[in-house]
């Protein structure tokens, strides 16, 4: 087991059987996103980028209450802040890129720049407490970074969680699509593991393939998209790891993915 590595005050990473976890640490604060959680997911998500030890990054958060409450607002307030800058908060596939999977733990409320944060993610679970709210409506700031939402649930759904900024429950989020799985809070961080323990044993670039598939066919056409499916996983099929996989079903023993 791999040593916790604090990358900010206020955020932990760690690596455990090639999954790494990555963890706000400001429960106190409902893990509000102050200067010091922000440098530590800047800081975190590039070292999972990479970290060759580490094949699945989870995204989660301590306490009981909140996964991220969203910005700080009393710090955005004394700073009188207008348009957040570009690096104010990292973004996977857009600010750090990575074509490994990331899966948020969701343990409470994910508001605002916390719902930013789930909705970056590969796959959500959720703890069936935990609730999702893009809230900057009812305080007068804005969302741009929602532009992919109507991408992942139906538009009309995203219009009314955009316009009224109104929570909706766990359960709702499972619904709609925005969440792959609910479970108890209690089992949240195990059924998280297990997700990841699972991605982590298969074919790392045929995993890595899939994840970069499902956003070419959000960017394409799907004449385009099926073209640039077939350029993808050329390199997949005439890997060493292509020959290994039924040569270990054959043999009936695990596979020795080399990753190349």
């Amino acid at each position: 087991m791999s040593d916790t590595i604090h990358v900010s005050d206020d955020v932990t990473y760690v690596v455990e059987d090639s999954v790494a976890t990555l963890t706000i640490d400001r429960a106190e604060a409902r893990n509000a996103l102050n200067k010091s959680v922000r440098d530590g997911l800047w800081a975190g998500f590039r070292r999972f980028a990479e970290d060759e030890s580490a094949a699945v990054l989870i995204l989660t958060a301590a306490g009981e209450k909140a996964f991220c409450a969203g910005g700080d607002l009393k710090e955005m307030s004394g700073a009188a802040m207008q348009i957040p800058p570009p690096d104010f908060l990292p973004y996977l596939q857009r600010s750090v890129t990575t074509d490994k999977p990331v899966i948020a733990a969701v343990n409470g409320v994910a508001f605002a720049g916390g719902f930013l944060l789930a909705q970056m993610c590969d796959l959500v679970i959720a703890a069936d407490h935990a609730k999702f709210a893009i809230t900057e409506v009812k305080v007068g700031r804005g969302s741009p970074w929602a532009a992919p939402l109507p991408w992942l649930i139906s538009p009309r759904i995203a219009m009314e969680i955009m316009v009224t900024g109104d929570p909706i429950t766990a359960q709702r989020a499972y619904e709609i699509g925005l969440v792959n799985k609910v479970v108890p809070l209690a089992d949240l961080q195990e059924t998280a593991l297990e997700m990841a323990r699972g991605i982590a044993n298969n074919a790392p670039l045929s995993v890595r393939a899939a994840k970069s598939l499902v956003y070419l066919s959000a960017e394409h056409g799907w004449r385009a998209a099926l073209e640039e499916a077939d350029r993808l996983y050329e390199p997949v099929y005439l890997s060493e790891d292509a020959q290994e996989g039924p040569r270990s079903f054959a043999e009936k023993r695990p596979p020795q993915w080399q990753g190349r």
